[in-house]
């Protein structure tokens, strides 16, 4: 290990520096967790080691080099020492009529003080995994899968706490949970330099029948150093549940974010799911959604902006397994410069799985021919009673609207602004939270304009 404080990756092939590291720091690990995280822990190790990272020939994988990302050396802050830093100082949310609970995630670890985070109906439960070790442990690791994805063994290997949210029967939520996820490498005392930094973090959330709830997670660098994040979201929704989840991420190029979102839904229930990428290094997100009640609906919406040498993939795989369940799907990119962009959604009907609706679409725009957008939307049905589509666009700025609105005395620049505005602004203008969407609007014109260029904390909550 590089020092007392930070245990770090050994500088061999991908896979082998994060086997080594298990293996000679599998005690602290494990001291250093709940059982509920520990149980799965030693499986989770040999379903790594077994798996390996995926090459670019696997196909969930083929558009991001995953053995490139995780090969450089990283820390990672495995004797949980404290991170020197105020978030409820840092970050302040003046969302316009948004009232949210506030909490932060400081790298991979729960902060957890006394300090009122807002008003909770009785019986929700926002907080550590390891203060509540019996919901914990009924759910903890049962949708990801470590067998199947290398990147959530990893995940589950290596994590020590993670964020459990749970409303029970019937409780409704009616104030928008914000969760700030802020990666800063300094720790308290640190007597020699500060690696680069690996964090893991795990979220776990649990919503029983016909409970509500609206999250908006927002990621931010506090650090200019590198960074490595894998997360892992689990969400189970009951019977007529319904749960809005909003990811924004707002780093900086020197960051690196891999994450994989697990979600089941039963009968009746309902999910928003939102992907927001305004600014990043290289992004990597999984989605997995499976309906297991009939009647069943989620819409799930992505748009992303990017920049320079941004690299952003989204992948999708929406499993009917039940009858009568809809889905819906809109993912929008912008790309400038050298940008690349990736979108492989697959929706799988399975036998019995009759009178499904699906709408699956890819749209992008490359604003410069150095940007590369890749585009795959699947369909692959075994029932014979659906109605099912998909479709894909990628293409440039519309130049009859350029030369109109040129002619109108408005300059290239500014109308390439509007249209791009114009475009990615539909993604927007469904999510439900109308306070979120008009700051939104407002965040994606300054990052049209490079404003955005730099993380210097969440633009929302600042």
């Amino acid at each position: 290990m590089k020092s007392e404080e930070f245990a770090s990756a050994l500088d061999m092939q991908s896979e082998r520096q994060y086997i080594e590291l298990y293996e000679q720091a599998r005690q602290m690990i494990r001291d250093h967790a709940p059982e509920a995280m520990n149980a799965v822990r030693d499986q989770a190790f040999e379903d790594f080691r077994r798996l390996g990272f995926p090459s670019q020939k696997v196909e969930r994988y083929k558009y991001t080099n995953l053995q490139k990302l995780f090969a450089p050396d990283y820390g990672v802050n495995l004797s949980r020492l404290q991170i020197p830093v105020d978030p409820y100082q840092a970050f302040r949310c003046d969302v316009p009529n948004l009232s949210t609970s506030l909490y932060f995630v400081v790298n991979d670890m729960f902060y957890n003080d006394d300090k009122p985070k807002g008003h909770l109906p009785e019986g929700v439960i926002i907080g550590s995994v390891r203060d509540y070790p019996e919901i914990a442990g009924k759910y903890y690791a049962r949708l990801a899968k470590t067998a199947e994805d290398a990147v959530t063994a990893l995940n589950t290997m290596l994590a020590q706490d993670g964020m459990l949210v749970y409303v029970p029967k019937s409780v409704k939520v009616d104030r928008a949970v914000q969760v700030i996820n802020i990666l800063k490498a300094t720790p308290r005392n640190a007597q020699r330099p500060v690696p680069d930094l690996m964090v893991n973090r795990r979220v776990l959330i649990i919503l029983e029948a016909c409970a509500e709830i609206k999250m908006l997670f927002c990621d931010h660098a506090a650090d200019d150093r590198n960074f490595l994040a894998t997360q892992v979201i689990e969400a189970y929704v009951g019977e007529n549940a319904s749960l809005d989840l909003y990811c924004m991420e707002e780093t900086h190029y020197k960051n690196v974010r891999v994450s994989n979102v697990y979600i089941d839904q039963q009968a009746g229930s309902r999910v928003n799911h939102n992907v927001i990428t305004l600014h990043n290094g290289v992004t990597r997100n999984k989605l997995d959604l499976t309906f297991s009640g009939e009647g069943a609906e989620c819409q799930c919406y992505g748009c992303v902006i990017a920049d320079k040498q941004q690299h952003v993939d989204n992948n999708t795989l929406i499993t009917h397994k039940a009858p009568h369940c809809t889905s819906n799907e809109l993912y929008k990119y912008v790309l400038d410069e050298q940008a690349v962009g990736a979108f492989a959604g697959r929706v799988l009907v399975e036998h019995g799985a009759q009178k499904t609706a699906s709408q699956m679409t890819n749209q992008n725009l490359t604003a410069t021919r150095q940007a590369r957008m890749y585009t795959q939307p699947m369909l692959e049905i075994y029932a014979d009673d659906v109605k099912c589509a998909h479709g894909s666009t990628v293409g440039q700025l519309n130049d009859a609207a350029l030369f109109y609105m040129r002619q109108r005395g408005i300059s290239l620049n500014e109308a390439k602004l509007l249209l791009q505005n114009a475009f990615i602004n539909e993604v927007i203008d469904k999510m439900k939270l109308e306070p979120l969407r008009d700051r939104l609007h407002y965040l994606v014109e300054k990052r049209f304009r490079g404003e955005l260029n730099k993380c210097d904390g969440c633009k929302l909550c600042k």
